[in-house]
């Protein structure tokens, strides 16, 4: 099947012919207010995330609710970009690796009333589209996240996620792996998500918590514990506790993500560490 390709504001635009066909179906809907017209727009950036990405999209269309699904994809080697041209409503091509930069380019192309970010090692339960709908229907709500869970029988990592369910519904802070979203209306009034290199996710729930009311849904989403495999879950969380401690007393967020990177060095230098680029650029994510 020929791809059609459409270049737009710095991007790419990648359509298979029955996922345009079903992108005009979307506009019609939202333009008269049909059935579509609080249809939900699943954006995920990636990079090299071929060996996750099915299942999370796989949680996606396990949805009843019809969600439009944008896949913002920053130069994968590893087929990702292929296999998301097969699910995906439409692939954007972004000409950053910044999830910043990939989610505020997904947005722009969205038609989706309510917008949800979503990390692509992190999975959807059944319901969750349907309950972001539910919550919405309260004109309070300007968006929010789940609660989280990892795939992993680490004890540790259950308590961390059961204190950031505290975190959330005590001061509505989320990260990006809690899958937040938020109206389409209140992300256009904070200018989306800001140009930085880390915590974009943090920074974006604070706002939004200071323009009304967002909620912590359950079930929670499952996301992937990759990222604990080298340092362990203690180690690696106390190093993550750290870098937010010094971004909320005022850090350049600039100078923290160059802390991070030299993190990462090290872990795939040092003895024992993973070799090859795969495992140091996912860590990333």
């Amino acid at each position: 099947m020929a791809l059609q390709t459409l270049e737009s504001r710095s991007s790419i635009h990648f359509c298979t012919c029955s996922a345009c066909a079903e992108c005009h179906v979307w506009q019609k809907g939202m333009k008269i207010g049909g059935r579509f017209s609080r249809m939900i727009s699943v954006i995920i950036p990636t990079y090299n995330e071929a060996g996750d990405l099915t299942a999370t999209l796989d949680s996606v269309a396990d949805s009843k609710t019809l969600p439009e699904v944008i896949v913002v994809d920053a130069g994968s080697a590893d087929g990702t970009g292929d296999l998301a041209r097969r699910r995906a409503s439409c692939v954007l091509v972004s000409p950053r690796r910044q999830r910043a930069c990939q989610m505020n380019l997904g947005a722009r192309h969205a038609h989706g009333r309510a917008l949800l970010f979503l990390h692509a090692d992190t999975r959807l339960p059944a319901s969750a589209l349907a309950r972001i709908e539910s919550a919405l229907l309260n004109d309070r709500v300007v968006g929010g996240g789940f609660a989280r869970r990892y795939d992993s029988n680490s004890w540790f990592l259950r308590t961390t996620c059961l204190l950031a369910g505290l975190r959330t519904r005590m001061i509505g802070w989320f990260l990006g792996d809690q899958a937040i979203f938020a109206r389409r209306e209140a992300f256009e009034k904070l200018g989306g998500f800001r140009d930085l290199e880390l915590f974009e996710d943090l920074d974006f729930s604070m706002r939004m918590r200071q323009t009304g009311r967002v909620v912590t849904l359950s079930p929670p989403v499952i996301s992937s514990s990759r990222r604990f495999i080298y340092r362990g879950p203690a180690l690696t969380t106390l190093l993550d506790a750290w870098l937010t401690c010094r971004y909320l007393t005022g850090t350049d967020p600039i100078a923290l993500a160059g802390a991070r990177a030299r993190l990462h060095a090290a872990q795939t230098t040092g003895p024992g560490a993973p070799r090859g680029p795969s495992i140091h650029e996912r860590t990333e994510w």
